[in-house]
């Protein structure tokens, strides 16, 4: 028996297979990229944050553990239900569409771990940026923290497997139609599973090009989440600060 997954984004998310692939993610590397960015950002006590896709709230909760009001938002309801378990008077969780804007202003709107360019419309990629700025109060700040496409590119493992919880995750990369494409397949309990990632292949200019039609300023540019200086070649990561 076999199960294809079309919808991707919509869907894998939304299984727990996602989440034991990608259970091995630093998260001590994750607190101290939202310590160096909250510094950076100065943002006042208790700033509202919107954190758009925000998965199952890592990020959200230890954000609200510095002492901010933070609301995550994702489309995956299970990722959201999970999520809501530590919910409390500071920490709300909610499904929402984040190319659509959230109906609250913040002092911050985070975009974090290449939660971007899944859409199959590319209006949604502006649309999404829109809503970042319509999401923004006067003095509010937009982080978007997005994959280096040239250096994935440049370094792509075309091939491995990624054995998890007795389950062996068969990963194929390639890139086709300026997207950066994962394809998945493992057994599990006697079926087979087919999933896919695809994500736009933006570069700065790109997103330069989007911050420009949407009518936001970026500020400034990091490489990495010790928030040093972008190099196109070198860096891994693309961490765009706008307003």
């Amino acid at each position: 028996m076999t199960k294809d997954i079309t919808e991707w984004y919509a869907s894998w998310f939304d299984t727990p297979y996602y989440h034991i692939l990608y259970a091995d993610r630093d998260h001590t590397e994750a607190q101290k990229f939202m310590d160096s960015l909250t510094r950076y950002l100065n943002l006042p006590e208790q700033a509202k944050i919107l954190d758009l896709a925000c998965g199952k709230g890592r990020h959200s909760i230890y954000l609200n553990s510095l002492g901010y009001d933070v609301t995550g938002v994702d489309l995956s309801e299970n990722s959201i239900k999970y999520a809501k378990r530590y919910e409390n008077d500071m920490l709300h969780f909610e499904v929402h569409d984040m190319s659509n804007p959230y109906n609250a202003k913040f002092d911050a709107v985070f975009n974090l771990f290449t939660s971007f360019g899944y859409f199959d419309r590319s209006e949604d990629n502006l649309n999404t940026i829109k809503a970042i700025k319509e999401n923004l109060n006067e003095f509010g700040f937009g982080v978007i923290d997005f994959m280096n496409a040239d250096y994935v590119i440049d370094n792509l493992v075309p091939e491995d497997v990624k054995t998890i919880g007795g389950i062996a995750f068969h990963q194929k990369r390639y890139v086709e139609n300026g997207q950066i494409i994962k394809d998945i397949s493992f057994k599990d309990d006697g079926v087979d599973y087919n999933f896919q990632e695809r994500v736009r292949a933006k570069t700065l200019s790109d997103f330069e090009a989007l911050f420009e039609q949407a009518g936001v300023y970026l500020l400034d540019v990091f490489g990495d989440y010790k928030l040093q200086k972008f190099h196109k070649t070198t860096s891994e990561r693309l961490i765009m600060i706008f307003k």
